[in-house]
């Protein structure tokens, strides 16, 4: 434990093998911290000043003598007799790289074409008015996280690319109490207007809850979990707004002239 202007130091050396693969770590690590890990816990974290090539570094910083001396302890109970492998390394860029946005964007494209199908198929016309509404629904969605702005990584993608499943959601509640209502003999006008009426606490209620959700992750998560609790929350806000004003708009506009069209 030597002293270097007065400050105390914690010298290391390692053997003929650890002393290679500490010059590559350090080779590609100059000017970030290099973190030495015992029982899964951080003892210190240098920063790589230079390539240490010969086996020999040295750790100082602004420590006291005692907290020098319970580093050595520190790594002394580490120095057992076994081989060092690099089990992992990283690279974390800034953004997300070509190939991930690539994939977002087909995964996405994918799942809007499989929604649009179903709707198309299950509902007919009116599938084809909630389509019109989902592409509402994505460009405000886009729009809204461009103006705050919301910083997409691949855990807001994914975010997104659930709400747009979900976005459909309310359209399908709907749906399904026009069909009961028009079984029991409704005319079309009043089935519509009762539809949307007793599917709204439906759909009040499971927005709701994953309002809730979205809440507590941003909350208490980090980095990507808030990134997409954030476009989750507003893929949900911006569906209710479209399942139920534009769809409705949508519907009042084609269904209201022809009483009698299904």
């Amino acid at each position: 434990m030597p002293l270097l202007d007065k400050q105390p130091s914690v010298g290391l050396e390692f053997n003929p093998d650890g002393a290679k693969k500490f010059a590559e770590i350090t080779g590609r690590n100059i000017g970030k911290p290099v973190a030495i890990v015992l029982d899964n816990q951080i003892v210190t974290a240098p920063i790589v000043q230079n390539v240490i090539s010969d086996g020999k570094a040295v750790i100082s910083g602004n420590f006291d003598i005692a907290q020098a001396k319970n580093l050595v302890i520190q790594l002394n109970a580490g120095a057992l007799p076994v081989s060092i492998k690099i089990v992992e390394q990283r690279n974390v860029g800034a953004t997300l790289g070509s190939e991930s946005i690539t994939k977002s964007l087909i995964a996405a494209g994918v799942g809007l074409g499989l929604i649009w199908l179903f709707m198309a198929i299950n509902y007919g016309f009116k599938g084809l008015i909630a389509n019109i509404a989902l592409i509402v629904y994505i460009i405000l969605s886009l729009a809204i996280i461009k103006l705050i702005p919301v910083t997409l990584t691949l855990a807001g993608i994914a975010g997104l690319v659930l709400s747009i499943g979900m976005a459909v959601d309310a359209n399908i509640l709907i749906f399904e109490r026009m069909k009961e209502e028009l079984k029991w003999g409704r005319p079309m006008i009043a089935a519509l207007e009762l539809g949307f009426h007793r599917a709204w606490s439906s759909i009040r209620d499971s927005n709701l809850s994953s309002l809730i959700t979205a809440g507590i992750l941003f909350w208490f998560g980090s980095g990507p979990v808030r990134g997409f609790a954030l476009t989750l929350a507003i893929g949900v806000l911006v569906s209710m707004f479209t399942s139920i004003t534009v769809t409705r708009e949508l519907l009042n506009l084609f269904y209201l002239p022809k009483k009698k069209r299904l």
